[in-house]
């Protein structure tokens, strides 16, 4: 008896599956492109994490390097800059995700509190901006604007202090990473944490006023608690980045006199690869990364499913 119930609701699904099919074709074909893309830069190329275990030679290619086994990773292990580079990745990381949450959710509660559309709009505009512009433009200015002689130097002066080489001194070459990154992407968590606030059900404000609650209690039990799931899956996003502080940004602004502090793990694997050739042990390195970094997306999903129930899908 339960065979028979079991058949007739495969058929129905089998059934429902061809109807849902025939419907929303047309989405289906719209998400054939997309998919194509992924697979193709995405998934194909993952053949080469073979490179990692193999003695690489761009002249052998893939399939003739001889293979060496975990050869790559002691050595990479044994190097007296990766734990270096993994240290400065780890300091950036944190201190961009900490702050990349903080800020623009605090400039959000500020912005949303602007009476004049026109004018909320126009800040908008202006602190998404710089989103759009590429390190390499943004290097050239930053250069300029913090070199000993620049403006910022030069007003420093002006208030009685003493030049500081925001780019050539390891003890502020981080913080310098740090500021700028915030300052170019906080526009972008701003329109993000906006969106969500636009979205919180005017009837709690009215429940919490006739509950006697004043604005900062409005803004800490309704505007917070309504748009915690987006702050936590925002933050969620940013852990499975953890190890990512930034190339771009890192390669333009940075010098052979800033290594201590401002190497990290993607320059380390650029010079590598492409500074002494050795593919070998840059795709070793870029493949533990890759681990850590999925590693850290399940844990911290997790995390935010026990903490607070929110779900990714």
């Amino acid at each position: 008896m339960s065979t028979a119930v079991g058949m007739k609701r495969k058929r129905k699904d089998r059934v429902f599956s061809v109807r849902r099919l025939r419907m929303d074709w047309p989405l289906y074909v719209m998400m054939l492109p997309p998919v194509l893309l992924v697979f193709l830069f995405h998934f194909i190329p993952l053949f080469g994490i073979v490179i990692s275990f193999q003695k690489y030679l761009p002249l052998k290619g893939i399939l003739k390097s001889k293979w060496i086994g975990l050869t790559n990773f002691r050595t990479l292990f044994a190097m007296p800059g990766f734990f270096m580079a993994i240290r400065n990745t780890l300091t950036m990381s944190v201190w961009k995700i900490v702050l990349g949450i903080i800020v623009p959710v605090s400039f959000t509660l500020l912005l949303n509190e602007i009476a004049s559309s026109k004018v909320k709009r126009g800040v908008q505009t202006l602190i998404y901006l710089p989103h759009f512009i590429s390190w390499i433009l943004l290097a050239g200015i930053f250069t300029r604007l913090l070199s000993s002689t620049g403006p910022v130097n030069k007003l420093i002066k002006l208030l009685g202090g003493s030049p500081v080489i925001f780019l050539g001194d390891n003890k502020w070459f981080p913080f310098t990473m740090i500021f700028t990154h915030i300052w170019k992407e906080f526009g972008y968590g701003t329109i993000v944490y906006l969106a969500a606030v636009a979205g919180v059900n005017p009837d709690l404000y009215e429940a919490a006023q006739i509950d006697g609650a004043g604005h900062w209690k409005q803004l800490l039990h309704v505007t917070l608690p309504s748009i915690a799931p987006i702050i936590v899956l925002m933050s969620v996003l940013a852990l499975g980045n953890i190890l990512n502080a930034g190339f771009d940004q890192v390669f333009n602004l940075y010098n052979t006199v800033v290594y201590e502090s401002g190497d990290i793990l993607d320059t380390l694997v650029y010079r590598i690869g492409f500074g002494s050739g050795q593919f070998g042990l840059s795709a070793a390195a870029g493949l533990f990364k890759s681990l850590v970094s999925c590693l850290l997306v399940v844990v911290s999903y997790r995390v935010a499913y026990l903490t607070t129930g929110y779900h990714v899908f």
